[in-house]
């Protein structure tokens, strides 16, 4: 794997890396969406597809924390019917990361965030004209999350984007806070811990990548504290705006790197 040592990274290097971890549990347990941001810093320092492999096992870490904190928040009607449309878009992912070169993968999870973002901010609007929610268990409700589902797995296997695709479906589904979290939380660690053989057998994990990890860790957990202090001073409104906000800059950031 081409990638750099703990040993080989210059000081503002590893400033940045242990700032984008401190970012990865902030946002597991307060605003999910902004580790968008840990995507591009990570992007910024190491090469591109081999920082995906460093920041998986920081995301699944931040999971494990956002689990301990919010585990009884969960909605599992929802999870399992995310989970089998997420599996079909893992696989895509790892069948598109056989062949597409960092450019292509950069260009195309932006583009994916920003639709997502609009469409989110669309389907908003259009519920609180008809005062209706946007409800998990309708015919379109099981269509949406089938491909949410399917983007989802697609973008968290290729880049470690997928928060933002299901920031956005949690979102449109009506999910308060603490259920939002709650929900993310279990979804994403479930995820992320399957992702890992598949990252390994692309040589996106190794024994280096590792070491780099032992030593990020450390930032993750008061990241995480900080979120878990964070989340109960914002508002709904304002948690909403947040999250879609960090999508937006993560589609950007993708886009214009």
């Amino acid at each position: 794997m081409d990638t750099m040592t703990l040993w080989n990274l210059t000081w503002w290097g590893f400033a940045a890396l242990a700032f984008a971890a401190l970012l990865v549990g902030f946002s597991k347990t307060a605003i999910s969406g902004a580790n968008t941001v840990s995507l591009a810093l990570f992007a910024a320092v190491l090469p591109a597809r081999a920082s995906t492999g460093v920041l998986l096992p920081l995301l699944i870490a931040g999971d494990v924390l956002a689990v301990a904190t919010y585990r009884r928040h969960a909605h599992w009607p929802t999870l399992w019917r995310l989970f089998p449309a997420v599996a079909a878009g893992v696989v895509a992912g790892t069948l598109f990361l056989v062949w597409a070169d960092d450019a292509v993968v950069r260009t195309s999870i932006g583009a994916i965030l920003l639709l997502m973002a609009g469409v989110t901010v669309w389907r908003r609007r259009i519920a609180e004209k008809d005062d209706e929610p946007d409800a998990v268990t309708t015919r379109a409700g099981r269509a949406k999350a089938r491909s949410y589902g399917v983007l989802g797995g697609f973008t968290t296997m290729v880049a470690n984007a997928g928060g933002p695709v299901m920031s956005l479906y949690l979102l449109s589904a009506g999910f308060r806070k603490l259920g939002f979290l709650g929900t993310s939380a279990f979804f994403f660690l479930i995820v992320n811990v399957s992702k890992v053989p598949f990252s390994a057998g692309l040589g996106l994990i190794d024994g280096r990548s590792l070491l780099l990890d032992l030593a990020l860790v450390l930032f993750v957990v008061p990241g995480a504290l900080i979120g878990k202090w964070a989340v109960h001073r914002i508002d709904q409104r304002l948690f909403e705006q947040l999250v879609i906000a960090a999508t937006v800059l993560g589609g950007l950031q993708l886009l214009l790197r």
